[in-house]
């Protein structure tokens, strides 16, 4: 069934009904994960389950999106704005590579795209989530820096989605794509310090 999210009905026990689902969905992933074992973890019917999300995929977009706020919000306490640019971008980069390695994360992204024709809802639901969310976030940043003269970028829009891609190196694609699933420290830094060095060679005051 293929519903809009305009259907999704608010009540007592949604934010239950979330929290079981975001078990379950972590757990076994969209595909893995049963109705049956959703509204058990919920402690909820299925038929009040369906009263709130007659489409689990309506309900696995709106668990993301609360992961996805999650996410942000920690990254954010976790992050010093204060900090010399560079470091204010390394500490992004480490949760920005930490998001794109997150099983979940990618479980969604792969979701989204197999679904992308027949409930196109999904993407926007999570471009508006995760990747515009955070390119929103990382492009004030970096207008402010530029105001304030610690780097010289023209267009902070495009100079945030180009570090967001340098921080997908290597690692992104192979865990995608399921050819690894586990990166040591020393690589995931590898990839956080190039992001860093290349951005602020292009950047960078005096670059």
């Amino acid at each position: 069934m293929t519903a809009n999210p305009a259907t999704i009905r608010k009540g007592r026990k949604f934010d239950q009904v979330l929290e079981g689902a975001r078990d379950i969905f972590l757990r076994d992933g969209f595909e893995g994960a049963s109705v049956d074992d959703i509204a058990r973890a919920a402690g909820v019917s299925k038929a009040t389950l369906y009263s709130y999300f007659p489409d689990k995929r309506l309900l696995f977009i709106e668990v993301f999106q609360q992961e996805c706020d999650r996410q942000t919000l920690a990254a954010l306490d976790q992050i010093d704005m204060d900090a010399p640019v560079a470091e204010v971008l390394r500490q992004a980069a480490g949760h920005m590579v930490a998001s794109f390695l997150c099983e979940f994360n990618q479980a969604v992204f792969r979701v989204c795209v197999a679904e992308s024709d027949r409930f196109p809802e999904l993407g926007a639901a999570f471009y508006r989530s995760g990747p515009r969310r955070l390119h929103d976030e990382l492009a004030a940043f970096l207008a402010r820096a530029d105001g304030q003269g610690e780097v010289s970028i023209p267009d902070a829009a495009l100079a945030a989605d180009q570090f967001t891609e340098l921080c997908k190196a290597d690692l992104y694609l192979r865990h995608l794509l399921r050819i690894d699933d586990n990166f040591a420290p020393e690589e995931i830094a590898r990839v956080i310090e190039g992001a860093v060095a290349t951005f602020m060679a292009r950047y960078g005051i005096g670059s």
